[in-house]
């Protein structure tokens, strides 16, 4: 899905595959499937922190980063947000990262 998606959670709602998501190909769809989001829909709601780290769990293997800065514009589009590219979240990701690396430090 290009830059020109959609742009109303209505229009979102009619989106069947997860290739058509934006920022989300083959690669990406696949790691979904393998941690049973099958459609666009599976994502509203979710957490994509939680679902890399179930990810990870499932497939053994810390992933790239950006991978859950893809993850976070597949939910927030899903969830409503505008169209962003997947680097959009990397300061986000980051941010949310190291705020609980901090917590669990003062929690030791």
């Amino acid at each position: 899905m290009g830059d020109d998606a959609a742009g109303s959670v209505a229009d979102r709602v009619v989106l069947t595959r997860l290739e058509e998501l934006p920022n989300v190909g083959p690669a990406v769809a696949a790691k979904l499937r393998r941690i049973s989001i099958r459609s666009p829909q599976d994502l509203a709601g979710r957490d994509p922190y939680q679902l890399f780290d179930k990810l990870c769990r499932v497939t053994g293997t810390r992933h790239d980063p950006c991978l859950l800065d893809t993850f976070i514009a597949a939910v927030r589009f899903m969830d409503g947000g505008p169209v962003k590219p997947w680097w959009a979240y990397t300061a986000e990701r980051k941010r949310h990262l190291n705020a609980n690396r901090a917590s669990s430090r003062k929690n030791r």
